[in-house]
């Protein structure tokens, strides 16, 4: 397993990042438990969750990801070999605490509570869920300013978040569902102040879904500023099992009808492209379009997530893949025939 340094820091993460949010949901602790070890066999070192998880968010099932990989670590007895990432959620849920937004009264209930769920003493990476104010994220694409919310200012969370670097509760903080503004605000604030900025930004990230190349990959290789890619296989589609319709049983378009990000008549074409360009070549369609995301150069993890095993050791597998120019140059093809898709 590659490992790869995450931003300016001497921390170093695996290639592939062990995501959490079914656990709880639609997989038991026992299943999350094996899941984890299969990961750390093969090398993964990077372990990510929310206080937020298992998804879909609901009241009676909030924070319990994290518990379950609290349990898992106590049952190991260490995890100094590991780098546990987790995130305080952003505004809008009022279960969550409220519904709180990142002022620093919240920022220190929630990692006190992150702390306590997971059984450990520091977090190595702690990252804003989405930003407390109103952009474009979670499928959205066109900004439209809004007058009178702009949330917590970034530069009272930043206070908070040195804090807690400083009081040894967290290693760094990083970013997620980000734009390139709020991205820049967080490393201008913090630079100007001579405190501790953002090492990362975990956005969507996908053969459907590259918008992060238009204005973060920029910021990403001149900052530092690493991708932690997010729903890499856009939400199982690009595997081909919805292909004509289909809905496997206990699949998660199956299952949830929140998620149809994807299922789109143009991401449906291009899924189609997808998954024939890799069968044509004898290749697992969800390898290559794993393969594909790792192998970018503004990517510092990506982040897989499964429901068995069969499909967690497909995923790590597809560390091993290196895409020919052929395979590159057919999926330039169909990314400028098909562009975007589903953001």
């Amino acid at each position: 397993m590659e490992m790869r340094t995450l931003g300016n820091t001497d921390i170093e993460v695996s290639s592939i990042c062990l995501g959490t949010m079914t656990w709880g949901e639609q997989n038991t602790q026992d299943e999350a438990f094996t899941q984890l070890d299969m990961a750390v066999d093969y090398g993964v070192n990077f372990i990510d969750t929310a206080e937020m998880y298992p998804v879909p968010p609901k009241s009676e099932t909030y924070t319990a990801t994290e518990t379950i990989i609290g349990n898992w670590l106590k049952q190991r007895g260490h995890h100094n070999d590991l780098v546990l990432a987790t995130k305080i959620c952003g505004p809008g849920f009022d279960y969550m605490n409220g519904g709180r937004m990142m002022t620093p009264e919240h920022i220190e209930k929630a990692i006190e509570g992150s702390l306590k769920r997971l059984g450990v003493e520091c977090i190595d990476l702690y990252q804003l869920h989405w930003p407390d104010r109103n952009t474009n994220f979670f499928g959205k694409l066109g900004y439209e300013h809004l007058e009178g919310f702009n949330g917590t200012p970034i530069e009272e969370t930043i206070d908070a978040l040195e804090k807690l670097i400083k009081a040894g509760k967290i290693r760094q903080y990083g970013l997620s569902n980000e734009t390139p503004w709020g991205s820049m605000e967080h490393l201008r604030i913090s630079r100007s102040k001579r405190m501790t900025g953002p090492v990362s930004v975990q956005n969507p990230y996908n053969l459907l879904n590259r918008t992060f190349e238009v204005g973060l990959a920029e910021v990403a290789h001149k900052e530092n500023l690493g991708l932690l890619a997010y729903s890499p296989l856009a939400f199982g589609t690009l595997s081909g099992k919805y292909m004509n319709g289909a809905r496997p049983e206990g699949a998660r378009l199956s299952l949830y009808e929140r998620f149809q990000r994807y299922n789109s008549d143009e991401a449906i074409t291009a899924i189609t492209a997808y998954v024939e360009l890799a069968r044509k070549n004898n290749l697992d369609p969800v390898q290559m379009a794993l393969a594909y995301v790792t192998s970018r150069s503004f990517v510092t993890s990506n982040i897989i997530g499964a429901t068995s095993l069969e499909q967690l050791e497909s995923n790590l597998k597809s560390s091993e893949l290196v895409l020919s120019e052929d395979i590159l140059k057919g999926i330039e093809a169909i990314h400028k025939a098909q562009p975007n898709p589903a953001p």
